[in-house]
């Protein structure tokens, strides 16, 4: 396979030396680690719950070798001793470069939209596919930027349908349904035994602009609180989304420093009720463990959907749109909708689900809809399956361009000795 390390690497080491990287990296140009597939991370720790939920997916295969390539020093310090997956600095583009080149990556894995990431597919030797974050029906999910990778992995039918209505002259083929492995792993339910329901509000922070703002906090967040620690024997548990303590938002910031207080006080009067807030921790063992999730538009719904069917969701609408809301989540058809209109009845209409779950079956049909009537264990199968066949298919691809090159360059009668083309690795 054509490589480019002599001009790539011109240089570089000294420049590495200039910054510190190199020590920080733990490897030197001439002695990068070979792997099969590359998870590409350039943002700051405060994303980096996009990465982490996909770092045991790549630990179990043992089979295929996976290193983690980050952008900035703060990202590198804060995963080092967190994964047995080897960890790279790379903070600048000629530095990203040259360890590509010498790395031979098969595959680069990307699990978001960062700018960045337009630098990393300047490599061409690999398979580039974006596999994102979570399955949600939020307007971030679905991005221009998906014409750029090599493939884009989606949970099921109702992803691929979102990117249909969202983006023009884009060939759905790129697409490819692997369900969600995240949600085949066995993460342990952190709640113990309680002989009530527990109920569960797990509110996602205020998105990057208005457009990707679905939390319902700073508009329903006490009240749902209130609603819920008010039924009889309900143990309610408080699991906002890992961006919500440093919010930027004023309302977002006193909706979390006053339900703190409730859950808080509502404890120190009984103890023994199990109410929580739980800043850290993983959401997906808590699902486990909850009767009722009330959430917002983001991949928790759809998380609970998956490993609770029988569990009955409130999905929050700050919007107060319900057609709106039902053209962008399919989801809001099947289960109970919470927006400015019955927020005042929210007591009421918890004890009447909790007593009653009258949408149990549209739940099981909208479970089949998003992750394709995937079977618990079957989408890390069907995921690995598919990454291989990306990366054997674009390797052969790769092979049979570099040997036209090759002809190409022994028929061309102008081409002098020095240009004739080297041994190819």
């Amino acid at each position: 396979m054509a490589r480019r390390s002599k001009w790539l690497a011109r240089g570089v080491a000294n420049r590495l030396r200039d910054f510190g990287a190199a020590e920080a990296e733990g490897f030197e140009l001439n002695d990068v680690p070979q792997a099969d597939i590359c998870l590409y991370f350039a943002d700051q720790p405060s994303k980096l719950y996009q990465l982490t939920q996909w770092l045991p997916i790549f630990e179990a295969r043992t089979d295929i070798t996976t290193v983690i390539a980050v952008r900035h020093v703060e990202t590198y310090e804060a995963l080092i001793g967190t994964t047995p997956l080897k960890i790279l600095l790379v903070p600048r583009y000629e530095v990203l470069m040259a360890m590509y080149d010498r790395a031979n990556f098969h595959a680069v894995i990307y699990v978001n939209n960062g700018w960045t990431n337009f630098q990393s597919l300047a490599f061409q030797q690999a398979v580039h596919i974006h596999v994102n974050h979570g399955e949600s029906d939020k307007i971030c999910m679905v991005s221009n930027q998906a014409k750029a990778y090599d493939k884009v992995f989606v949970a099921g039918e109702a992803a691929v349908r979102r990117h249909q209505a969202a983006l023009a002259w884009f060939d759905t083929s790129h697409l490819v349904r692997v369900g969600r492995p995240q949600l085949d792993l066995e993460i342990p339910n952190p709640l113990s035994a309680h002989d009530g329901p527990t109920i569960t509000y797990a509110p996602t922070w205020e998105g990057e602009d208005d457009a990707n703002n679905y939390t319902s906090l700073d508009l329903y967040g006490v009240s749902i609180i209130t609603a819920a620690l008010a039924q009889p024997g309900a143990r309610v548990i408080y699991k906002p989304h890992p961006r919500v303590p440093s919010s930027d938002d004023a309302g977002v910031r006193a909706a979390h420093t006053e339900i703190v207080r409730m859950i808080k006080a509502a404890t120190a009067a009984n103890p023994q009720a199990g109410h929580a807030v739980m800043i850290k921790g993983n959401v997906l063992g808590v699902i486990r463990g909850t009767d009722v999730m009330i959430a917002d538009v983001s991949s928790v719904t759809l998380d609970h959907l998956y490993l609770r069917p029988d569990a009955p969701i409130v999905l929050c609408d700050r919007r107060t749109e319900r057609d709106l809301l039902l053209t962008d989540a399919p989801l809001a058809a099947a289960v109970h909708v919470l927006d400015n209109n019955n927020v005042a009845t929210l007591r009421t209409d918890l004890a009447q689900l909790i007593a009653h779950d009258s949408t149990r079956d549209q739940r099981h049909a909208m479970r089949d809809f998003y992750f394709d009537g995937i079977a618990p264990g079957a989408s890390t199968e069907r995921f690995w399956k598919a990454l291989d066949t990306a990366m054997h298919e674009h390797d052969a691809a790769i092979g049979n361009l570099s040997r036209i090159r090759v002809v190409q360059d022994l028929n061309d009668p102008n081409q002098t000795s020095e240009q004739q083309p080297k041994e190819h690795a």
